[in-house]
């Protein structure tokens, strides 16, 4: 499988520290961000990833050239940012005819990739469903596009941003796609795209989900960010096994 890593935002919400770095390598314990998605990835067969840059390039470039993996990555520059669709529609020959995996790099995450795929594979060969969705439970809804699903676990509605969300599963940004979502992107013949807005709402009924209940965290504010390193600092996170003792707990930072 290829992969998808969207690290070209501007890191406007995380500000002062994204003034000098870009928010993918935002360091968390010592260790840039793009790290923990990177071991994630290639410990789980992940073949090669693609990484998107825009703000700060030479800084990602940099990482890249020096982080063990870096024969296994290649960069893509965008001068205006596509948006989400618009990077994946941009660079459909790295993922060619096979199932992809697409992730919002501003996000700490743990969980069972095996599952995920396996989630995504069964869902679709029964229900059709083209696109598998990581959900999470969060803590604040109105901030996050909060998934309402049926009994098979399929999206049947959503809601972006919300001031009264019905619920607190939401969208973790974290896709599995088949290679047919490339050929509804043209069909919009434009190349600026963006999955939440202008591809989940027309794919209701045709999306399944996947709950990661083990560790799931934006890294969007400054408030987020230290709430990750105090995670990782005291054992709270760990991309090598599914810590039970994550399931259904908030540690909040006062």
């Amino acid at each position: 499988m290829h992969a998808l890593l969207l690290s070209a935002g501007l890191g406007t919400r995380l500000r002062p520290v994204t003034n000098t770095i870009p928010k993918c390598l935002v360091p968390i314990a010592g260790r840039p961000l793009m790290s923990y998605w990177l071991e994630l990835l290639f410990a789980n067969g992940v073949e090669r990833v693609l990484i998107n840059t825009h703000y700060m390039a030479e800084k990602v470039q940099e990482y890249v050239a020096n982080c063990p993996w870096h024969d296994r990555i290649t960069l893509v520059h965008e001068d205006e940012l596509l948006g989400t669709g618009g990077t994946v529609l941009n660079n459909e020959q790295f993922f060619g005819a096979k199932t992809f995996f697409v992730a919002h790099a501003d996000n700490l995450v743990s969980f069972d990739f095996a599952g995920f795929c396996n989630a995504h594979h069964n869902s679709n060969k029964y229900n059709q469903t083209p696109i598998t969705m990581m959900t999470f439970e969060t803590d604040t809804p109105q901030a996050c596009g909060i998934v309402e699903s049926d009994e098979n676990d399929i999206v049947i509605a959503f809601h972006e941003k919300v001031a009264h969300p019905p619920g607190k599963r939401a969208n973790g940004a974290i896709y599995i796609f088949e290679p047919d979502i490339l050929e509804f992107l043209k069909s919009l013949n434009k190349d600026v795209i963006d999955i939440s807005t202008e591809v989940l709402p027309l794919f209701m009924g045709r999306i399944a989900t996947y709950h990661n209940d083990i560790y799931l965290r934006d890294i969007g504010t400054v408030k987020s960010l230290k709430q990750a390193e105090y995670d990782v600092q005291n054992g709270l996170y760990d991309t090598n096994k599914y810590n039970t003792e994550l399931r259904g707990q908030n540690y909040a930072i006062r």
